[in-house]
């Protein structure tokens, strides 16, 4: 099959791409920066994950806000994936569900007119906050365009390279006590990187799959306070907690991400998502495209020890 796969610099998109290539596709990615999707893929080279040449791909250089390349990209492909989210803030200041919306319409638009047969589109649970709202409008509109397709809603990934899990890390490691706020309680299923790669992989030509949304999650049902408590104990950190009766989020946003060196566009949004359980509903992608799951635990595992093979973790 001909597929155009957008998110090639990201981590879920980088290691879709080796996946997708081994299963004999023909693949042809669509990206704003060359050098970017180089790089994630020389980290893939780095950590024995797969190694993917410049010949084993074709890369077209285009922008889904702007339309660039958007239709070159699209010409003869069967099916398209739509990896791209991003909340970083726009030089002119627009807010980032409103350049969503701009950037899964072009998308859309191309995709009818080359008569694409199917997109697959990774989002997120439909939910509480503008970041999640503005998921749903994408998954929406993609649909929409192309009834074939397929969108699977994940909450957390967990992976070396997914930014909100760096960002659990990375407080873990710098906070001597970890200060829970109100949503610790709160329930998720997280996902191992590697289930939704596969599931993502299976979605491509999927039949009992066409025209659904799916909620794609782990098998472990798991508060966000014990989620940080298990990170910690997997990091070998002792790290008692306190629990808030608060949440605070735009205070305790901001000081999370400066502690954790991450930006507050990103924190932000993601912490005020947080008012509910995001568990999820209907049928289960995982069984229906044949993936196996792996726990929690080995989620984690995996992701600490993939990132210790190219940066050094606290009492690792």
């Amino acid at each position: 099959m001909r597929i155009l796969l957008t998110g090639a610099s990201g981590f879920v998109g980088s290691a879709l791409l080796p996946r997708l290539l081994e299963q004999g596709h023909d693949v042809r990615a669509l990206a704003r920066n060359p050098v970017r999707v180089r790089r994630a893929l020389d980290y893939l080279a780095d950590v024995g994950t797969a190694e993917v040449g410049p010949g084993d791909f074709e890369l077209i250089v285009g922008d889904t806000l702007t339309g660039a390349g958007v239709l070159r990209a699209m010409r003869d492909a069967d099916v398209a994936y739509y990896l791209i989210h991003s909340m970083e803030p726009a030089a002119s200041g627009e807010p980032f569900p409103a350049r969503e919306r701009i950037s899964a319409q072009t998308f859309a638009n191309a995709a009818r007119a080359a008569r694409v047969q199917r997109i697959v589109y990774l989002g997120g649970p439909r939910a509480f906050s503008a970041h999640l709202a503005s998921r749903y409008e994408v998954e929406r509109i993609l649909l929409a365009a192309v009834p074939d397709s397929v969108a699977l809603r994940a909450s957390v990934v967990i992976g070396a390279r997914s930014r909100s899990f760096r960002f659990l890390v990375r407080l873990i490691e710098r906070l001597r006590v970890l200060a829970l706020p109100a949503w610790r309680r709160f329930r998720i299923q997280p996902i191992d990187e590697r289930d939704i790669v596969e599931m993502l992989l299976a979605c491509a030509n999927g039949p009992a799959v066409s025209g659904h949304s799916l909620d794609a999650a782990g098998p472990d049902v798991l508060s966000y306070g014990e989620i940080v408590r298990r990170i910690a104990e997997l990091m070998m950190l002792a790290r008692p907690s306190v629990g808030l009766g608060v949440t605070l989020t735009p205070i305790a946003g901001r000081l999370a991400a400066a502690l954790a060196g991450e930006s507050p566009e990103l924190v932000l949004p993601l912490m005020e998502g947080l008012t509910g359980d995001l568990l999820p509903v209907g049928e289960d992608p995982a069984e229906i495209l044949g993936v196996t799951l792996h726990s929690f635990d080995a989620a984690v595992e995996h992701a600490l020890h993939e990132w210790e093979k190219v940066e050094e973790l606290a009492a690792r």
